[in-house]
């Protein structure tokens, strides 16, 4: 394999990262990396702080593995560079290769497409807080954003707090709420199957039916939710299929099963790791968000967007 030499605004700029690396006690560089370097002779420059690499092509990656440097694979698609270093991060948090705590120098291209050309020191636990809507409004799916807001806010809370001193994992299943009950079923007394309660006794937006949640969250089981926030049934066992799916390693029955009920209805699930508290969102079989547990509840930006086209 053909590597890319180190040329000397690289060289410098490795020199930089590593010069601010030693003045925010970062944990790690993270390189951002379109060509396939040397990554043993890329370490040298940094003088002992950790090296992240992370891209999307497999040539880069083939040699990252070769150079036994530590390596975040990113989704091939197309995406802004912001969007790409903040996927590295919460990759690489979710792979244990960084924890939610640390600070790390971020080296990647903004300007340039052909070679890096910035270096940015980042906090990783203001990064993750500074989760915004748009995180959701960019998914494609007809479940509106509210509901998804309150449901992940939910998830969130169990994965911070787990229940009574223990952690606690689950699954929330949003929208398209018959065929999911149809691809679901019951495995304890379900006190939200058959419409037993009033809807608002039964909506995630009502304070005592989030705090039943997180209690009833104990038990193993999905939670299936309807686009506009109601209840339909908990403890549920899913069993969608697998085929065609491909998730990272170290993802467990919760998350497999997280995969499949989205591939299969369209419907967004939402898993609560019980190992580490991380949220992942699915959607289409594919993690599409992932969210670390923050010692501090989240705080919600909303975003100016562009107003509708109208149409002439």
């Amino acid at each position: 394999m053909k590597r890319r030499k180190i040329g000397k605004k690289f060289a410098n700029l490795l020199k930089s990262a590593q010069r601010l690396a030693d003045l925010s006690d970062a944990a790690a560089v993270v390189l951002l990396s379109d060509d396939a370097y040397d990554f043993k002779a890329v370490r040298k420059y940094l003088r002992g702080t950790r090296l992240v690499v992370a891209s999307e092509d497999p040539e880069v990656q083939e040699a990252v593995t070769e150079d036994e440097i530590d390596l975040v694979p990113l989704l091939h698609e197309p995406q802004t560079r912001s969007t790409q270093v903040s996927q590295a991060l919460l990759e690489a948090i979710a792979d244990e290769i960084l924890q939610s705590g640390d600070t790390i120098v971020a080296v990647y291209s903004s300007y340039d497409n052909d070679r890096c050309d910035t270096v940015s020191s980042i906090e990783l636990s203001e990064q993750l807080a500074k989760l915004t809507s748009r995180d959701l409004q960019r998914l494609e799916t007809q479940v509106p954003l509210d509901t998804l807001r309150q449901v992940v806010d939910l998830a969130c809370d169990i994965g911070r707090e787990g229940r009574e001193g223990k952690s606690v994992g689950t699954i929330f299943v949003v929208g398209n709420h018959r065929k999911v009950l149809a691809l679901s079923q019951e495995q304890v007394h379900d006190p939200f199957r058959g419409g037993a309660y009033p809807k608002e006794e039964r909506s995630v937006r009502n304070p005592r039916v989030r705090e039943s949640i997180k209690e009833l969250a104990q038990v193993d089981g999905a939670f299936i939710i309807s686009s506009d926030g109601i209840v339909y049934g908990f403890g549920r066992h899913l069993r969608a299929s697998a085929d065609g799916l491909a998730l990272s390693k170290g993802l467990g029955s919760r998350h497999w099963a997280a995969a499949e009920i989205s591939k299969a209805t369209d419907a967004v699930a939402v898993a609560v790791s019980e190992s580490t508290g991380t949220v992942r969102i699915f959607q289409d079989g594919k993690v599409v968000l992932h969210i670390e547990p923050l010692h501090a509840a989240m705080k919600w930006h909303d975003v100016a967007t562009e107003p509708p086209i109208e149409q002439g």
